[in-house]
C-alpha cells in the first residue's frame, strides 16, 4: 500500500460493523486510523448506549461513556436486521464495503441470507468478492456460540486463574478494562491488516474467524504451556507473573503510602552501578547496608535469575539489588522513586489511578490524553495506542443514533 504523507493509514477503507461489545474496540481502532466505519444499530439503539456510567450522571443513551469511548470516529445507521427490508439494506451496504465486522450468532447471518459454509470456503456468498468478513465469536464458528461476557471469557480462557494474590483463600481476580473482549479485537485488527495486504495481490477477500477464548488463552504466558508440557498448574501471585513456584514479592509501599511495582531488580553490572550511584546522590550510602554487594554486582555481565541456586554469591548480590530498592522505598515517595529508577534505566511502575495516569508527564509529552470536540464542548479521552511517523491518528466523537441514516439512500 502507498500513502501520501499526512493521510491516515486506513483512509479509503469502508467497514460495516454490526454493533456489539464483542467487536466495538476493533471498529474503533480502525475508525481512528482513518477507516470509514459505519456501525449498524438496531431500532432503539445499541445496548452499549444503556451501559453506565453516563456523562453528567444522566441516563441518556447519547451520554453513555461506554458508547462514547468504543465508538469514536464511526458513523451510525439504524437497521432492523430481522426484517426483510433491513436485511436487504444491509446487503446493499456490504456491497459497498471492504470489510464487514461482526460478532453475531450464526442464525442472524442465516437471516441475512448469507451461507456461512460457502462464505468461509470462498467468500462466494459475499455481496462482493473483495469483501473481507471478520467474525468474533466465543470459540470459533465451527462450534456452538453460547452467550459470553468479558468475565466468562477471562475465566474460561485462563487469564483469571493467573491473576490474584499470594493469599489463595482470596478467589482469582478478573482484570479490569474489558480485557476478554479487547484481546479478541486486537487479534481481529492484526489479521484484518494481513488480509488487506493479501487482497492487494489476489484481488479477493476472505473470512477471518476470531475465537475470543483462544485470544484470551494465548495471553496466559506460561500457564497453558506449563500444563501442556508438564501438567503443572501455575500459582497466582500478587502483582507478578504466575509461576509454579512462589516468587519474591515485587510490590512495595513507599514513604508516602503509595505503591510501586519494582519490576525485575538489577541483573547487569551497569544496573548495579547506576543504583549505587543514585544511593550516593541521595547521600544515603552510609545508611544503606547493601553498598558493598552493589559494588560486587558491578562486575557481573549478567546474573542468571533462573540458576541462582548454583551461584550463591550471585543470589546474594541479586537480592541486594531488590533490597536496596526496598530501602529507598522506605525513604522516598512513590513518584520520586518511580522517576528516579526509570532515569537510571531500571524498569518499575507506579500504581496510578486513571486520572493520575492521564496527567503523568510521560503520557502528556507523548500526546496520549486528547480532547475530542462534543459539539463545542471538549472532552478528554485516552488517545492513540500507537504512533506513526507520517500517518497521523485522529478521533472524533461517537455518532448519535442514526445520525448518518442518509447513507442508506446514497
Amino acid at each position: 500500500m502507498a500513502w501520501a504523507v499526512g493521510t491516515r493509514p486506513l483512509d479509503g477503507l469502508r467497514v460495516i460493523e454490526l454493533t456489539s461489545e464483542r467487536c466495538a474496540l476493533a471498529g474503533k481502532l480502525l475508525a481512528d486510523m482513518g477507516a470509514d466505519v459505519i456501525v449498524v444499530e438496531p431500532p432503539g439503539g445499541s445496548p452499549m448506549r444503556a451501559y453506565e456510567p453516563f456523562a453528567g450522571d444522566s441516563p441518556d443513551p447519547e451520554s453513555a461513556l461506554w458508547w462514547w469511548h468504543y465508538n469514536t470516529s464511526k458513523r451510525s445507521v439504524v437497521l432492523d436486521l430481522d426484517s426483510a427490508d433491513g436485511a436487504t439494506d444491509f446487503r446493499g451496504l456490504a456491497a459497498t464495503a471492504d470489510v464487514v465486522l461482526e460478532a453475531e450468532p450464526l442464525e442472524r447471518l442465516d437471516a441475512l441470507g448469507l451461507d456461512w459454509d460457502q462464505l468461509g470456503a470462498a467468500a462466494s456468498q459475499a455481496p462482493n468478492e473483495r469483501l473481507i468478513w471478520v467474525s468474533i465469536t466465543h470459540n470459533g464458528r465451527e462450534r456452538p456460540d453460547p452467550p459470553a461476557t468479558d468475565l466468562t471469557v477471562l475465566a474460561e480462557g485462563g487469564p483469571a486463574w493467573s491473576c490474584g494474590y499470594d493469599d489463595h483463600t482470596i478467589p482469582p481476580v478478573r482484570g479490569g478494562g474489558n480485557q476478554g473482549l479487547q484481546m479478541a479485537c486486537h487479534y481481529a485488527v492484526a489479521t484484518l491488516v494481513a488480509a488487506l495486504l493479501w487482497r492487494e495481490d489476489s484481488g479477493r477477500g476472505q473470512l477471518i474467524d476470531v475465537s475470543m477464548l483462544a485470544a484470551a488463552n494465548v495471553t496466559c504466558e506460561f500457564a497453558t504451556y506449563f500444563w501442556l508440557n508438564q501438567q503443572v498448574d501455575v500459582q497466582r501471585q500478587t502483582g507478578r507473573h504466575a509461576l509454579p513456584q512462589i516468587s519474591e514479592p515485587t510490590q512495595v509501599r513507599c514513604a508516602d503510602g503509595r505503591w510501586l511495582n519494582t519490576g525485575v531488580p538489577p541483573r547487569r553490572g551497569p544496573e548495579f552501578a547506576a543504583l549505587a550511584e543514585w544511593v550516593a546522590e541521595l547521600d544515603l550510602t552510609d545508611q544503606c547496608p547493601y553498598t558493598e554487594l552493589l559494588k560486587l554486582g558491578e562486575a557481573y555481565e549478567l546474573i542468571d535469575i533462573l540458576h541462582l541456586d548454583a551461584d550463591p554469591l550471585g543470589a546474594e548480590v541479586f537480592g541486594a539489588g531488590r533490597d536496596t530498592i526496598n530501602f529507598l522505598a522506605e525513604r522516598l515517595g512513590a513518584h520520586e522513586l518511580f522517576v528516579g529508577l526509570q532515569a537510571k534505566g531500571l524498569a518499575c511502575g507506579i500504581v496510578y489511578s486513571p486520572e493520575e495516569m492521564l496527567a503523568d508527564e510521560h503520557f502528556v509529552a507523548r500526546g496520549f490524553p486528547v480532547e475530542i470536540d462534543h459539539d463545542g464542548t471538549p472532552v478528554t479521552y485516552p488517545g492513540a495506542p500507537y504512533q506513526f511517523s507520517a500517518t497521523p491518528w485522529r478521533a472524533t466523537r461517537a455518532p448519535r443514533l442514526g445520525e448518518h441514516q442518509d447513507l442508506l439512500t446514497d
